[in-house]
């Protein structure tokens, strides 16, 4: 398993239920959902006997054209755009994942990670099932297969054995389910379009289709949309919620609300925060790393009093594929995507205000090429703490040996990306800027505490790099 430089997106899901036109709808709602995955993207929908599916690697504007998605008759559907946490990426992997069988069909997609899936999928092939894929996905369904009673109560039982996140849409001939893990880590919306009734990781994908929010999917919760309308059933849920920060810091849309508060005005305290916290004395502008600093530097600079500049542009149409057949053309990638304005960074002490640093490689080549367009100072400021832990729930952090804060300190690091300060947000300002207590949040990444406990050593190896 190899790791990228920096965080990834992991999934993103969206329902519908009473559409004429599902299929459509669930194309705009996954769109919106782009940033939650992009190696894949699938629909498939229903009429209540027959269903049809479409699932392709890439893009959701190159995996569905006009006439597939014109082609996609039904009332109700689940869409799917992945990255992998666990699964590799490939077509076979895409979700949703569909099961057909004499007496029983469903299609099911997830956003999470569980991290019991060797112990499980080892038991499960014991018994003889046949696994076509690598996916959480997959396992999910063949555990409902060796359950007994109605869908949502096999459901139930599967839920008491699963351990780690999990947000999920699930179709079944009578309607959509949508339900979250016990600590409600990954977030999960209701909407409604009319008479439609819709389920999304995001409310941008409600947005989009001008649909109403409703609330929330629990933690623990199954909701079950169909002719009926909307029934939920309550399964066990944790004391505290265990919500991933990181949903706020950087994955969320800003445009969206996550865990029932909007992100964007969460990222502007935490830069706030840091300009408290971490101020750059002498300091002449404040510069985003688009896009993910955007929100955060206008905090940085409200807070501050410092004058916020684009000094760098982002070129919103660089292809995932660059190609990079040497260290020359390598370094080069990182202006394609970002490219600084020389006019607003000449002579200037510069704060350069990010979400994150994981490796500290991209951090590198972006201050360096700041230096290169002229700029005198460079002031680096990170509106979290120092991510010094694997996330085992969703997120495609390094394994611990690659995170460079588990192995440097913040001086070695500053001196590595070649800037002239560092400073990370703390803890503590990390939470004052939270809609919500510490204890509500996994903070695994910065703290080392786990909600759930890894117990699977294949997934543990795996997911620390020394599986690949």
């Amino acid at each position: 398993m190899s790791y990228p430089s920096s965080k990834k997106e992991y999934c993103g899901i969206f329902g519908i239920y009473g559409a004429e036109d599902p299929a459509a709808l669930i194309y705009l709602g996954l769109y919106a959902l782009q940033h939650r995955g992009q190696e894949s993207a699938g629909i498939v929908v229903s009429d209540g006997t027959s269903v049809q599916s479409h699932k392709g690697m890439g893009l959701i504007s190159d995996v569905f054209k006009p006439d597939i998605i014109h082609g996609l008759k039904g009332k109700m559907g689940i869409g799917h755009v992945r990255y992998s946490t666990t699964g590799s990426s490939m077509l076979r992997n895409a979700q949703p994942f569909l099961v057909e069988q004499i007496d029983r069909i469903f299609a099911l997609g997830h956003n999470g990670n569980i991290v019991n899936v060797a112990s499980l999928r080892r038991s499960l092939e014991a018994k003889g099932a046949i696994f076509q894929t690598t996916t959480d996905s997959e396992l999910i369904a063949h555990l409902m297969l060796h359950k007994k009673g109605t869908l949502p109560e096999r459901l139930v039982r599967v839920f008491e054995e699963l351990k780690g996140s999990w947000s999920v849409v699930m179709l079944t001939p009578e309607g959509i389910l949508a339900a979250r893990d016990p600590f409600g880590f990954r977030p999960l919306c209701i909407g409604r379009k009319g008479d439609a009734l819709i389920f999304a990781s995001e409310t941008c994908a409600l947005d989009i289709i001008e649909a109403d929010y409703i609330r929330d999917v629990e933690p623990g919760e199954i909701v079950i949309a169909n002719r009926h309308g909307l029934h939920s059933i309550q399964g066990p849920r944790k004391p505290h919620r265990a919500m991933c920060i990181f949903e706020y810091i950087y994955f969320a849309r800003p445009d969206s609300a996550i865990f029932g508060h909007g992100v964007y005005r969460v990222r502007k305290e935490l830069g706030l925060q840091a300009a408290l916290e971490n101020p750059a004395e002498g300091a002449d502008i404040v510069v985003p790393m688009p896009a993910s600093g955007n929100y955060a530097a206008l905090g940085f600079s409200q807070g501050s009093g410092l004058p916020y500049e684009y000094g760098v542009i982002r070129n919103h149409y660089v292809g995932r594929t660059f190609i990079q057949p040497s260290p020359q053309v390598r370094d080069l990638g990182v202006k394609l995507k970002l490219n600084p304005v020389r006019e607003i960074l000449e002579g200037k002490s510069v704060v350069v205000v990010d979400d994150s640093i994981v490796r500290g490689t991209t951090s590198k080549l972006r201050t360096r090429t700041l230096r290169d367009a002229g700029a005198r100072e460079i002031h680096m400021r990170i509106s979290c703490p120092p991510i010094k832990y694997p996330c085992y729930y969703g997120i495609d952090f390094s394994s611990r040996g690659e995170l460079i804060a588990c192995t440097s300190t913040v001086d070695e690091i500053c001196k590595f990306i070649g800037a002239d300060s560092l400073g990370y947000l703390s803890l503590e300002g990390m939470f004052k800027a939270m809609p919500y207590p510490a204890k509500e949040f996994c903070t695994a990444c910065f703290t080392g505490k786990y909600p759930v406990k890894i117990t699977d050593e294949f997934t543990k190896t795996c997911l620390e790099g020394g599986i690949s």
